[in-house]
């Protein structure tokens, strides 16, 4: 299960990279949250091989405010794979995933967002649980 839920976040991220919500970096993701929380659905955030003490409060401070507005926290094993599927230049340790909405204003989740949200649930309970992404 761990490896097929890796690929369900990469199609995931994928998807809502063609569909221009994702909000990627830690600064960018706070500016969005701080203005329309309601608007989030997922915030990936990775572990950094080198993690700085000044990074590593304000994702502790992100991680917070994304659990207070019910915004599902998908803890990832590397920056460097988040990054590679996020086409970034640079290493990256936060992705936020906008949802997405119908013409009338409802909510729609893909298959794979679906099936997401139902292993943030199932694991909402154990925050440090960390996801494989597919290399």
């Amino acid at each position: 299960m761990s490896k097929t839920i890796g690929y369900t976040a990469r199609s995931v991220l994928l998807r809502a990279i063609v569909e221009k919500r994702v909000i990627v970096g830690i600064p960018s993701a706070i500016e969005i949250l701080l203005k329309t929380p309601k608007d989030s659905l997922f915030c990936f955030l990775a572990q950094s091989k080198n993690p700085d003490s000044a990074i590593h409060m304000n994702e502790i401070l992100l991680e917070a405010f994304c659990y207070e507005n019910d915004i599902y926290v998908v803890k990832v094993d590397s920056d460097e794979k988040l990054s590679r599927i996020l086409g970034a230049k640079s290493l990256q340790t936060c992705a936020l995933i906008q949802k997405s909405y119908l013409p009338d204003n409802t909510e729609e989740l893909t298959p794979a967002e679906d099936t997401l949200v139902n292993h943030c649930e199932e694991y909402w309970d154990f925050p440090n649980k960390i996801m494989e992404l597919p290399v």
